[in-house]
């Protein structure tokens, strides 16, 4: 069964061809550099890189299937609104014209998904073992999730104000160092003292698994106001790391937690932020220390926004047939939960 998965679910314009859980193709057109200048996405913006890029992704990701697709799946939510429109809007136009089933996927089960994604030759070979803990870091997302069976999903905790990847790029906003949240860790690798400021770490003594990190963000506001531009400029690099380290000992000790409330023997992570090997280090530790494993996506463009994940995640609703009935009531949900 080949699968033509679009995603728009923001800022990069993705459309992918899989099989099962291999990979054929996947094109992505990333709109980073139109949003620079303006510190953050600008929805306007999006939605026109999208309708004026879409076709020519999908073309060149189905050069070699284009009489060799049988199902069509689009990310229905969440994420901005009229991105999401961009890419159902052309997914419905292809399912009726060459009369194709089409599916509608939730852009955080594909993160879910992302860590068995194969390549086109079948690797890497890695086994479902239900239950499996997800931990999903992207965007405004911050979630633990109970992952039963195939598309059987219980969120066992979130974020109740902004997500660790938001305030991983607030905060390299707030450093004067752009809306994107990587820069944080190239700065913060030749630190020696990687905690120097001290910033707290939030709701560690709530006795449930919910995040918040809205505070830490006002912390390092109040924390800059306080500094003069040559402070700031001197320890850039360790304030960069502190912060990084705030939010990252967070995520572990609540991971932690979760480990050992539910006993899961696997952990997959997924989203913009696992990337990070400051943090990859951190979860693999505590991973360890519960005698259990976890998977990463095996491969970079897997943590971003991408349609190969999406296609994958399809893949298991089609062998159950679930697939849009009514077009003229499906419709974008900007905050469709798992």
């Amino acid at each position: 069964m080949n699968i033509l998965a679009i995603d728009t679910s923001c800022d990069e314009t993705s459309v992918a061809v899989t099989n099962g859980r291999r990979v054929l193709s996947n094109v992505v057109y990333s709109q980073v550099l139109l949003h620079k200048k303006w510190g953050g996405v600008v929805p306007s913006i999006a939605k026109r890189a999208h309708e004026e890029r879409i076709d020519f992704v999908i073309q060149k990701a189905c050069k070699k299937f284009t009489d060799n697709i049988d199902v069509i799946a689009v990310t229905q939510g969440p994420g901005l609104a009229i991105a999401l429109e961009v890419g159902i809007a052309k997914a419905k136009e292809l399912s009726l014209q060459f009369k194709k089933p089409l599916i509608a996927v939730n852009h955080m089960e594909g993160h879910l998904y992302s860590s068995f994604v194969q390549n086109s030759k079948g690797n890497p070979k890695r086994d479902f073992a239900f239950p499996i803990l997800g931990f999903l870091i992207s965007g405004s997302h911050t979630e633990l999730v109970l992952w039963k069976d195939h598309l059987d999903y219980e969120v066992i905790g979130e974020t109740l104000d902004d997500a660790a990847g938001e305030a991983l790029d607030k905060g390299a906003r707030m450093l004067g160092l752009g809306y994107r949240a990587p820069v944080l860790e190239t700065l913060a690798r030749d630190v020696k003292n990687s905690d120097e400021f001290l910033f707290p770490r939030p709701m560690l003594r709530s006795d449930n698994l919910q995040f918040s990190f809205s505070g830490l963000k006002t912390s390092l506001l109040y924390l800059l106001q306080k500094m003069s531009d040559e402070e700031k400029a001197k320890k850039i690099k360790e304030l960069a790391s502190s912060y990084q380290e705030a939010v990252f000992d967070t995520l572990a000790f609540k991971l932690n937690k979760a480990l050992k409330k539910t006993k899961c023997a696997t952990v997959v992570a997924g989203g913009g932020v696992v990337v990070n090997q400051r943090f990859k280090s951190k979860m693999n530790t505590v991973v360890k220390e519960n005698n259990a494993k976890i998977f990463f996506p095996p491969y970079k463009y897997l943590t971003g926004d991408n349609a190969a994940m999406i296609g994958v995640a399809a893949y298991y609703k089609a062998l159950k047939k679930n697939f849009v009935k009514d077009f003229q009531k499906f419709e974008r949900i900007p905050r469709l939960r798992l």
